[in-house]
């Protein structure tokens, strides 16, 4: 039987538009079947609004002994993986919009319910740079999750901890965030340098206490595996005890949550962009869609971010569940116009487009669209 004849493009622009007209039939499709969805207020205030309760009643119940740690921890991590869409989405501006108390209390909340990143004021700057620049020198948000970086036990830790990802790397990310303030429209010198300020300060002050009791609670308790290893008596003071038990309440319902969400959506993320080769502004360069199956405890923490990112470099319009409503007729979209899938060569080439070798999956995957 012969195969249905592929569209002809003669120009990457061709491509793009019609990647976007087709998510935005789908996406308009879907809308207008479910109208509720299209009541972006009222979906993105009710997952906040489960999203906090779910998390303060899986604390609840393991204070009092109801659930385990092993139940608790992976729980309030794949709720705080909602939040983090919500968060994008917000930077977006795709809730509330026209109600600025309710838009600044979401993002409060975003922080609070995840601690560990730069505050999100200070990331709606850069991730909104990211989409003009994605891959890019002045990409600072992809390059502050390890996106160019040679892989190693230094790339490792640096994803699975943002603070690392700075202590690490001093030098380079001082030049990352000169070149990032160079490329904001900026009109004078006293810009930059609050341009400045506002990276530096970004984690504060919310961030620095989280790093402070996360790494407090790894230093003691691999502190005190240590000395039993060597047979080492050691007593512990009694008002440490009493700190390190409030610091290990609150790293299983918050602090180690949060270290899972961050790890598995930094590790899809930073493996999923292109970075360094690319023309940064060609949208067809810069992300693939990355969801094999051995992919899928890490999706499972980022809300599906691998299979559905991609889209929305095309499309910005749609909030994070019309994405994955979506996201057949998307892919469809996409093979067709060349966006790469499973391209899983970026993890020896350190992020760069070039030198990709089509698997003989993909060769048929394009041979059957």
């Amino acid at each position: 039987m012969s195969q249905p004849a592929r569209t002809a493009f003669r120009h990457d622009a061709d491509r793009v538009a019609y990647v976007r007209r087709e998510v935005n039939a789908a996406s308009d499709a879907i809308r207008a079947r479910f109208p509720l969805l299209d009541n972006q207020n009222l979906v993105g205030a009710t997952v906040m609004a489960v999203s906090v309760s779910a998390m303060l009643a899986i604390a609840w119940l393991y204070a009092r002994g109801a659930i385990a740690w092993y139940v608790a921890l992976p729980l309030a991590a794949f709720v705080t993986s909602l939040i983090h869409e919500l968060e994008h989405d917000l930077i977006h501006l795709m809730y509330f919009k026209k109600t600025p108390w309710a838009y600044h209390l979401m993002m409060a909340l975003c922080w609070l319910t995840r601690p560990g990143t730069i505050n999100p004021w200070t990331r709606r700057r850069m991730h909104l740079h990211h989409h003009k620049v994605s891959g890019g020198e002045s990409d600072l948000e992809e390059y502050g999750i390890t996106n160019g970086e040679r892989w190693g036990v230094k790339r490792l830790l640096m994803i699975a901890d943002g603070m690392l990802a700075v202590v690490l790397r001093p030098a380079a990310m001082r030049r990352k965030v000169k070149q990032y303030v160079a490329a904001q429209p900026v009109q004078d010198a006293s810009e930059r340098l609050q341009l400045r300020i506002e990276q530096v300060s970004s984690y504060m002050p919310i961030g620095h206490l989280y790093y402070t009791l996360w790494h407090a609670f790894i230093v003691y308790h691999v502190g005190l595996f240590a000395l039993h290893a060597f047979d080492v008596a050691v007593t512990v003071p009694a008002v440490v005890e009493r700190v390190m038990s409030v610091v290990d309440f609150l790293a299983v319902v918050w602090l180690a949550p949060n270290f899972v969400r961050s790890f598995c959506i930094n590790f899809v993320s930073s493996n999923m962009h292109y970075f360094g080769d690319i023309d940064s502004r060609n949208v067809i360069q810069q992300t693939q869609v990355l969801n094999p199956w051995w992919m899928l405890p890490f999706q499972l923490f980022c809300f599906n971010f691998g299979s559905t990112h991609a889209i929305h470099h095309f499309v910005v319009r749609d909030p994070f569940y019309i994405r994955q409503l979506t996201a057949r007729r998307a892919h469809a979209a996409l093979r067709e116009v060349g966006v790469r899938f499973n391209d899983v060569g970026t993890f020896a080439r350190a992020n760069r487009w070039g030198g990709y070798r089509p698997s003989r999956r993909t060769h048929h995957a394009e041979a059957d669209a």
